[in-house]
C-alpha cells in the first residue's frame, strides 16, 4: 500500500491501477435489447449516456428533477433517524439537482442532526456538476459528510470492493475543507477537477456493452473544523456499514434492461443496504404520456417501459428470499404513486400559428431521453426531419409536452 499525503487532502491508492474493468458497475448501466446488428455495438450503446447535450437539454428544459426531489422528500416524515448520523444513500446522483434538493430539505426537518450522504455516480461530468452544488450545503449545514464513488451497486453502499483486481487499484482520497464560507469551500471543490480527470474515467465492457469504471474511486468531503464531532462517521478505507436511514434510486437501471438486471444487479442490493427503520424510493419512467405519444409517431409499436413497479418489486423479493422478509414492499395505488411533471414552454412559445424551432427540438430531445432511444436510431431520423410533424402535432394537442414516473418503496422495520 502506498500512502500520499496531501494538504489537506489525504489520497490512498492501494497498489497500482489495474487496466481490468470491474463488468458489475456503471449507474447507468443497461442491456442490450435485442435489435439490429448495428445496435447490439456496446461502444454505439454507451453512447446514449455519454451525450452530455441531449441529457443537459432535457434536465434544464424539463422538471423532472425538481418533481422527483419533492417525491424524495415526502418520506422523510417517515425517517427516524438514529445516532450517530441520518444515513442517505443516492444511487445515480447526475447532475446533483435532487440530491441537492433533498440536502436542503433534511436541514430544514433536521438542522443539528449530522448527515452521512454517499452518491454514486459513474460519469465523470456529472459528479463534477454535482459537486459545484455541494458548496453551500456544507456552509449550511456544516455537520455534514459528503461522499462520492463509483462503485458498482453490490458494493457501493459500504465503500467496499469484492473483486480482488478492482480492490487493488481503489483510489480512497480524503478531502478536510478548510475555512467556514462556501467561497473557501466552493475554491477547494474546484481544485478537486485535475484529480476527478485522472481518476474518473469510464468505459464501456466488451462482454455486456454496460458502463464500467476503469479505476474504483472513493472521494470523502467534510468540514475540516467539524471533524472531531463527525470521525465516528468518516469512512475509512476496508469498508463501513450501510443502514442506510433513506437510499433514493431515480431512474437507477436502463429501461428496456432485463427484469432479472434490474431486481438482482440494482434494487436487491440496494434494499439489502437499508438500515431499521429506513426506506428505499424507486422511481422510473412509466410512459402513457404525450412524451410517448411521439415516439409511438416516429416507430410505431415501440415500448421501451416494458417492466412497471408491481413487477420489479415481486422480482426483488424473489430475489432476497429470507433476506426480504424484515422489508415492506410497498407498490402503493396510482393515485399516490404516480406523478407528472413537464418541459418548460411559455404560453406563447405554443400557438395554432407556430411552434418555435427551439421548442420543437427541445421536445423531441425530451421524448427520446426519456424513451431512452439510441444515437444511431436517432440519426436516420433527424437528418430526414421525419420527427418534425409528429412532434408539432403532439405540443399542438396537448398544448406542451409531459411525462409521467411512477414510484415504489421498500421500507425495513424498526427494531
Amino acid at each position: 500500500m502506498k500512502v500520499r499525503d496531501q494538504s489537506p487532502a489525504r489520497t490512498i491508492v492501494v497498489a497500482r491501477a489495474s487496466q481490468e474493468l470491474h463488468a458489475g458497475a456503471g449507474a447507468q448501466a443497461m442491456a442490450v435489447p435485442p435489435a439490429a446488428l448495428a445496435r447490439d455495438d456496446p461502444q454505439r450503446n454507451f453512447r446514449f449516456f455519454d451525450n452530455r447535450q441531449k441529457y443537459l437539454l432535457f434536465v434544464h428544459t424539463c422538471s423532472e428533477k425538481w418533481v422527483v426531489a419533492s417525491r424524495v422528500v415526502l418520506e422523510l416524515a417517515n425517517v427516524h433517524p438514529r445516532p450517530p448520523a441520518l444515513r442517505v444513500f443516492d444511487a445515480g446522483v447526475g447532475d446533483g439537482t435532487v440530491m441537492l434538493r433533498v440536502l436542503r430539505a433534511m436541514h430544514d426537518r433536521f438542522p443539528h442532526t449530522p448527515f452521512y450522504v454517499v452518491g454514486k455516480e459513474i460519469s465523470l461530468e456529472d459528479v463534477r456538476l454535482a459537486l459545484q452544488k455541494m458548496s453551500d450545503r456544507f456552509f449550511e449545514h456544516p455537520a455534514t459528510v459528503l461522499v462520492f464513488t463509483n462503485l458498482a451497486y453490490a458494493d457501493a453502499p459500504w465503500l467496499a470492493v469484492k473483486s480482488l483486481s478492482a480492490a487493488s487499484s481503489l483510489v480512497w482520497h480524503e478531502v478536510p475543507l478548510a475555512g467556514d464560507s462556501a467561497y473557501r469551500f466552493e475554491q477547494q471543490i474546484t481544485d478537486l477537477v485535475p484529480f476527478l480527470s485522472q481518476n474518473w474515467k469510464a468505459g464501456v465492457s466488451p462482454k455486456t456493452g454496460n458502463p464500467v469504471y476503469e479505476r474504483p474511486v472513493v472521494l470523502v468531503l467534510y468540514r475540516e473544523d467539524h471533524k472531531f464531532l463527525l470521525d465516528p462517521i468518516i469512512p475509512r478505507p476496508g469498508g463501513t456499514m450501510a443502514n442506510y436511514d433513506l437510499v433514493i434510486a431515480s431512474q437507477p437501471y436502463r429501461a428496456r434492461a432485463s427484469l432479472e438486471f434490474k431486481a438482482k444487479r440494482v434494487v436487491a442490493p440496494l434494499a439489502r443496504a437499508i438500515g431499521p427503520g429506513g426506506r428505499l424510493i424507486g422511481i422510473h419512467s412509466r410512459g402513457h404520456d404525450p412524451g410517448m405519444e411521439i415516439i409511438y409517431k416516429v416507430w410505431p409499436g415501440d415500448n421501451p417501459f416494458v417492466h412497471d413497479r408491481h413487477q420489479i418489486l415481486k422480482a426483488v423479493k424473489q430475489e432476497l428470499g429470507p433476506a426480504g422478509r424484515s422489508l415492506n414492499f410497498n407498490a402503493y395505488a396510482d393515485n399516490r404513486s404516480l406523478f407528472r411533471y413537464e418541459m418548460h414552454t411559455l404560453p406563447t412559445e405554443i400557438s395554432e400559428q407556430s411552434i418555435g424551432t427551439s421548442t420543437l427540438f427541445a421536445a423531441w430531445n425530451a421524448a427520446t431521453y426519456v424513451a431512452q432511444i439510441e444515437d444511431d436510431r436517432l440519426a436516420q431520423v433527424v437528418a430526414d426531419g421525419r420527427y418534425f410533424e409528429p412532434t408539432r402535432a403532439v405540443l399542438r394537442e396537448h398544448g406542451g409536452l409531459w411525462f409521467l414516473d411512477e414510484s415504489y418503496v421498500i421500507s425495513r422495520r424498526r427494531q
